[in-house]
C-alpha cells in the first residue's frame, strides 16, 4: 500500500511537470499577433469615413497607399536592432551592409566557418565578422551573418525566413 501511494504521488508530480513545461508562450507569437493588430487598426483608419448631417451630406475620404502583398509592414523602430560596441571586421565573406541577419555566434573561428559553409552550399551570401566585445569574460566572438541588406525592410523578411531554422536570429545595424 505504501509503495502504491509512492508512486501514485510520483506520476502525480511527473504529470504536473510535463503540463508546465508544455506551455510556454513564444515571444514571436505575441509580436505576430500586434502585427496584425496594428495593420488592422491602421487599414480601419484609412476607410472611407462619412457624416451624416439633416442639411447636407458631406464625404471625407482618406486616400489609400496601395500596399504591396509580400512586403511586410516594418516600423522605424529599432528595438529589435543591435549594434555592436567595438571594432568588428570582415574575416571571411564580402563586406557588410547597413543591415545584417546573425544567425550565429561562436568563440572559435573554425566553427563559425563551418556554419558559414553550410549556408553557403543553401545559397545564402553568408560572412563571418570577428568582434572584440567581450562576453562573459570572453573575447573575441565570431559572429556568422547568412545575410546583408541596406534597407531594414530587407533584413526583416529574410530574418522571419531564418528564423524557422535559426530561432535567435537577430537583427545587426551597421552605422
Amino acid at each position: 500500500m505504501k509503495t502504491m501511494k509512492k508512486n501514485l504521488v510520483l506520476a502525480i508530480g511527473l504529470c504536473t511537470v510535463a503540463l508546465f513545461t508544455s506551455c510556454k508562450s513564444r515571444e514571436s507569437a505575441y509580436r505576430q499577433a500586434w502585427e496584425q493588430a496594428m495593420a488592422q487598426d491602421k487599414n480601419q483608419n484609412e476607410q472611407e469615413v462619412t457624416t451624416d448631417n439633416n442639411k447636407e451630406q458631406e464625404t471625407v475620404v482618406t486616400p489609400v497607399t496601395p500596399v504591396q502583398p509580400t512586403t511586410p509592414a516594418v516600423t522605424t523602430d529599432h528595438s529589435d536592432v543591435r549594434e555592436i560596441n567595438g571594432n568588428m571586421s570582415v574575416v571571411s565573406g564580402s563586406a557588410l551592409k547597413t543591415y545584417s541577419v546573425v544567425v550565429g555566434s561562436f568563440v572559435t573561428r573554425a566553427n563559425a566557418e563551418g556554419l558559414k559553409t553550410r549556408l553557403e552550399q543553401q545559397g545564402y551570401d553568408a560572412r563571418v565578422i570577428q568582434t572584440d566585445e567581450q562576453i562573459k569574460g570572453i573575447t573575441p566572438w565570431f559572429r556568422v551573418i547568412a545575410s546583408s541588406y541596406d534597407d531594414k525592410a530587407s533584413a526583416v523578411q529574410s530574418r522571419k525566413a531564418l528564423s524557422a531554422k535559426f530561432a535567435g536570429a537577430w537583427l545587426l545595424f551597421r552605422k
